[in-house]
């Protein structure tokens, strides 16, 4: 899908859905006046700085290297160099998506103005944009204290030292001291995180409708999530789930009744469960937004006092501790959907034949479905590791700390992928449920869901493959999310 409206780039307000339709949708951007003079003044601030004094990366070696000057005759070249040597990413090249991502940030944070770049390469990212010229991103180089490989290959690729990927603008001349000003960014970790982030919440939305698919499909007990019990412990996404559980699941206000006391916990605990995941993607959008606005680039170039400040805003510890609670959560709300595909096979809660078999005796039904569920769940179980227990010291020990927020980036994505399988069996089960009671559903859009589920998935009860229904239902579930 393409979206023909322009997203505003002024180095603030930029918002993580204006990254998706930049990056899936081929939304144009279009920097601001305002955010061009901005970086045209704080690049000139850098030039009179460097020439009066020491500035980290641009008149001095970087990392260990810091104290180490630069010749002033050779500065013109000092750039390219270290543009060149630190273009060393290997790994599979970023998809499309990503890519895009990952130059809209970076063009939002130049116009943001602390980097001291000079504003051609804020217009040569947006024209390359525009005309949906890609460059070649590797993917592995990063570790959480600046994303400098995939950077330097975006930079050369600009001055025209390395092949676009797709497309292509002439070449874009690198001042001295643009080289380290612009690769000293997160901002493609934070493309990836972005996409994954928008990814894993639409999933969750989608949660809500399976679950009360399963809900309907067992008779499930409403007290569980009545207004009054969430407002005796209103943490935000209980109260949030709870509500749209209601919404779901009734059209006149009163909740119907269910046919026990008490559900089993993939039920009674779901506001919980999925709340504590819901409270913990609302952080890492929060955190992300603040990263994909930030002036972080080291040193920073402050025209409001006219210094250049060094300082570690490169650390990434905020988004990679987020990412980390995210997926832990996310391993909890996963092993509840596991559950009740597991309630939806069994006669005594379901009311129907054990795995939901229709023909011979013996028939196995979805008996499958569980096998499927539980290695995906395992996979989620491996990805939602911590990867913030781990650091790095290099550059001759001066770079002592990394938070590795790339790794909990692609490790969301695992998870991420996992729980669409394990989502994706609970909604064949319920619906194949569904269809099998003969349950009337409430006049709500869980009605709409059923219909479209139902369309969709094919009625076939007797035994047979469920791989391709299997596809069918993790594709189904991105329609879901918006009922």
């Amino acid at each position: 899908m393409t979206d023909s409206s322009r997203v505003e780039i002024s180095g603030t307000g930029l918002r993580c859905a204006d990254v998706v339709r930049v990056a899936r949708r081929s939304a144009w951007t279009e920097p601001t006046p305002e955010a061009l003079d901005r970086a045209g003044q704080s690049y000139e601030l850098a030039v009179e700085l460097g020439a009066k004094g020491a500035v980290y990366g641009r008149t001095t070696g970087v990392g260990a290297n810091r104290h180490i000057v630069v010749d002033p005759d050779a500065a013109d070249l000092h750039g390219l160099r270290l543009l060149r040597s630190h273009a060393g990413g290997t790994g599979e090249p970023l998809p499309d998506d990503a890519v895009r991502a990952v130059m809209v940030i970076r063009l939002n944070q130049l116009a943001a103005g602390g980097s001291g770049v000079h504003p051609r390469l804020l217009r040569a990212l947006d024209q390359a944009l525009r005309v949906g010229a890609l460059p070649l991103v590797h993917s592995r180089g990063a570790i959480g204290t600046g994303d400098l490989t995939a950077l330097a290959e975006i930079a050369l690729t600009l001055a025209g030292e390395l092949p676009w990927a797709s497309g292509g603008i002439e070449p874009v001349a690198i001042s001295p001291g643009d080289a380290l000003a612009f690769i000293s960014s997160n901002a493609a970790t934070l493309g990836e995180a972005v996409l994954a982030w928008h990814d894993l919440s639409r999933l969750l939305a989608a949660s809500h409708i399976v679950t009360a698919l399963t809900f309907c499909a067992l008779g499930g007990s409403s007290e569980a999530y009545d207004e009054r019990v969430h407002a005796a412990r209103p943490h935000p996404g209980s109260v949030r789930c709870a509500a749209d559980l209601r919404r779901l699941l009734t059209a006149a206000g009163d909740l119907p009744p269910g046919r026990r006391l008490q559900d089993p916990f993939g039920l009674r605990a779901f506001p919980q469960v999925q709340g504590a995941a819901l409270d913990a993607a609302v952080r890492v959008g929060e955190v992300l937004e603040v990263d994909v606005n930030a002036a972080a680039e080291n040193p920073l170039i402050d025209t409001e006092t006219g210094r250049a400040y060094h300082h570690g805003q490169f650390s990434t510890a905020q988004s990679a501790l987020a990412f980390d609670y995210l997926r832990a959560a996310l391993h909890h709300v996963a092993e509840l959907s596991a559950a009740r595909l597991s309630d939806l096979v069994e006669p005594d809660l379901s009311g129907l034949s054990p795995f939901l078999a229709e023909g011979p005796a013996g028939s196995s039904g979805i008996m499958i479905l569980e096998y499927v569920a539980h290695d995906a769940l395992g996979t989620l179980r491996h990805a939602a590791a911590p990867v913030t227990l781990g650091t790095a010291v290099i550059s001759r020990g001066l770079e002592d700390h990394a938070s590795f927020s790339t790794h909990a980036v692609r490790s969301t994505v695992t998870a991420t992928a996992a729980y669409r399988t394990v989502l994706a069996c609970e909604l064949l089960g319920a619906v194949r449920a569904l269809r099998m009671s003969g349950v009337d559903l409430p006049g709500t859009p869980l009605r709409d869901a059923y219909r479209l589920a139902a369309a969709e998935l094919p009625d076939r009860t007797a035994d047979h493959p469920l791989s391709a229904e299997i596809h069918q239902a993790e594709r189904l579930l991105d329609r879901l999310a918006d009922l």
